[in-house]
Order: structure tokens, then sequence, then C-alpha cells
């Protein structure tokens, strides 16, 4: 039997647009790289964020609605469980058995290709394709 011919993403999505799962191909800059210590296992781990994302503290008066003193009341979920939502402002890349990729680093503008999943609450793609878009000049 043979296999099914592979889909790859219609376009490429920013990392606010991403689904909880599934393949996607998206667009982001790093914001933060961690290297695993020598005594660890490897794996390589980037932040991904949108370039025009706002700053990661919101205030609570924005989140209020107009005239209101108070927070709406938001309508009581049915019998059915509900998932909490998972922010998707940020989006975690993990490269397993790697100490460091040559050119990723904060700053750059990448294009990935993976699976996406939900590890720790937030957005996670293991082992993607990328791309590097573009690099942030040194001074």
């Amino acid at each position: 039997m043979a296999d099914a011919p592979r889909q790859e993403p219609a376009s490429s999505v920013s990392v606010r647009g991403l689904p909880d799962r599934g393949r996607v191909l998206c667009h982001g800059y790093i914001e933060a790289v961690t290297y695993a210590p020598a005594g660890h296992v490897a794996a390589f781990t980037a932040i991904v964020v949108d370039h025009n994302a706002p700053p990661a503290g919101k205030s609570v008066a924005a989140a209020l609605p107009a005239g209101s003193d108070t927070p709406a009341a938001t309508p009581e979920a049915g019998p059915r469980r509900q998932r909490p939502s998972v922010p998707k402002d940020r989006l975690r890349v993990v490269w397993l058995g790697r100490r460091r990729i040559p050119g990723v680093d904060a700053g750059t503008e990448l294009r990935l290709q993976g699976m996406v999943t939900v590890r720790d609450g937030l957005p996670t793609m293991f082992n993607p394709r990328y791309e590097i878009l573009s690099r942030q000049e040194e001074q």
C-alpha cells in the first residue's frame, strides 16, 4: 500500500494565529533562547513571538467593559468540561539532540513548519523545519 501524499500547510500564520494542535507553517521573531548545560540532555529551546506583539503586562482596566468597574460576567459553562485557554502570544520551539543552532539567536526572524501541541501551558513545536528569514544586525 502506498503512503498518502504529504499535505503541506497552505500559508504561513503568525504566532497569534496558531491552532491548539496540528501541522502549521508560521513565522515570528526569537525573543529568547535557552542552552542546556553540558550535564543535561541536549535540547536547544527558543521562544518565538510576533514582531508586533504587545508588551507582556496588560492593564486590568483594558479588560473591563466601557463604563464598568467590574469585569463582565461570563456565561456559565454547561455540563461539558472546557479546556483552559492557552496563551497564544508565544511559541516554544525545541530542537532535541542539539545544544546550539548556528544563526538562531534572539532577534532572528524564522519561518517554522511542524506539529504544534500544548506542553506546560505553552504552544510547543518539537524539531521543526526552519528557515532563517533575517538576522538582527550586530551593534
